[in-house]
């Protein structure tokens, strides 16, 4: 189509403007080059794209490796150290109750006296050994020995007394029986017989108390043991009944201890207690529970248990802290292993078993915890000798290969 002149002065128009003006007087058209250009960009773009790819189809495949010649894949193996492996070996089994408490003598006595008078001599001291019969105090006997000459003078002149009155009264028997005295004496004479007897009795009592009380003005030790306590000083006045010394035999003592009261049904008379005492490092001393108080300490909520301990070589004292474990149960020859060593899946429990260089799943009976370091009693699945994982190793499982490490110095 011809383009209409432009209304514009020649000196306003461009040079496009004249040359589209001097096409549509000669009657041509201006052609448009851009949908060639297009078309070309288009074609270059298709034959780039053919040719890539065609490079791409002509580079040779590269020849698998035969299969022979793959490496082959290293197995993992992992290492476990001596103390992650135990040994099964046949044991005793225990179930423990623990108890603490403090020791007391079986035996201690307090000795008092038994006489009014003044302390003349203490012969011995706090931890003193004596035997049964040792002279401990001395009370003055002087007042004593003189109550006693008194009594036996009076007990010796009523003897005399009676002794006369009996001849009289024989002799007023035998003037009645003659008829020489009225029978109305006789009645007389044996009524001053009968209470000069009666007095005699009174006096001679009188006479064996008084001998009683200086004999027990020297106390001496009941029991053969160790005075604790000193509780007079010579020229003391002392009553009867004033604690003077306190004597304790520790050849045997006993354990005042406490239990859970949950514990109580467990614990019987007879059963074993291991001690062990404070200061005594080292040693453990073995009894007997002896008795059980069958009330709970109010506010506490323990059982006072009493163990009774043997001392002969002396070393325990009264009021020693001790810690101990009463056997509430045992069974000998067990087969047990730590709870650890135990796993489960959904086919049961099981112990990972050493077998050769690898670990298999080794079913296992598990049955009651006991005590003794926490150990669980395998009824059935292991034997004596078997060689299990003891330690928690969440990344060793059954069929894994291992290795164990020397432990040093070997």
């Amino acid at each position: 189509m011809a383009t209409a002149p432009s209304d514009k002065p020649e000196w306003a128009k461009t040079r496009r403007e004249r040359e589209r003006e001097a096409l549509a007087a000669a009657g041509l058209t201006r052609r448009r080059r851009w949908p060639w250009i297009l078309l070309v960009l288009v074609i270059l773009a298709a034959v780039a794209a053919a040719v890539f790819f065609m490079g791409q189809g002509q580079q040779p495949a590269a020849p698998e490796a035969p299969a022979e010649e793959q490496p082959a894949e290293t197995p993992t193996v992992m290492q476990l150290r001596q103390d992650e492996v135990l040994t099964v070996e046949p044991q005793r089994l225990e179930n423990l109750v623990r108890i603490t408490g403090s020791i007391a003598p079986v035996r201690q006595t307090q000795v008092s006296s038994e006489v009014n008078g003044q302390i003349s001599e203490v012969l011995v001291r706090a931890g003193d050994r004596v035997e049964e019969g040792d002279v401990l105090v001395q009370v003055d006997i002087s007042n004593l020995e003189l109550q006693l000459n008194q009594a036996r003078a009076t007990a010796e002149a009523t003897r005399a007394q009676l002794s006369t009155a009996e001849n009289e009264l024989a002799r007023t028997q035998d003037l009645i029986s003659r008829g020489l005295a009225p029978s109305s004496g006789l009645e007389q004479a044996q009524g001053t017989v009968n209470q000069l007897r009666a007095s005699l009795v009174a006096l001679e009592q009188q006479v064996a108390g008084a001998e009683n009380a200086l004999a027990n003005a020297t106390v001496t030790a009941p029991l053969t043991g160790i005075v604790s306590v000193r509780a007079v000083e010579p020229g003391q006045t002392v009553a009867a009944g004033t604690p003077l010394v306190t004597v304790v035999d520790l050849s045997s003592v006993e354990v005042v201890a406490a239990a859970p009261v949950g514990t109580a049904a467990q614990i019987e008379r007879g059963q074993t207690v291991r001690i062990t005492v404070e200061g005594l490092a080292g040693r453990t001393f073995e009894g007997e529970v002896d008795r059980i108080n069958p009330v709970a300490q109010e506010g506490t909520r323990t059982i006072p248990v009493y163990v009774a301990l043997d001392n002969t070589d002396g070393l325990l004292r009264g009021g020693m802290f001790v810690t101990g474990n009463i056997v509430v149960d045992a069974v000998e020859q067990a087969i047990a292993v730590p709870a650890a060593a135990i796993r489960e899946d959904a086919e049961g429990p099981y112990v990972l078993k050493l077998e050769g260089e690898a670990v298999v799943r080794q079913p296992v009976e598990a049955g009651e915890v006991w005590s003794t370091n926490r150990l669980t009693e395998i009824r059935s699945g292991l034997v004596a000798g078997d060689v299990i994982v003891s330690a928690v190793l969440p990344q060793l499982v059954p069929g894994t290969q291992i290795q164990m490490l020397m432990e040093r110095g070997r």
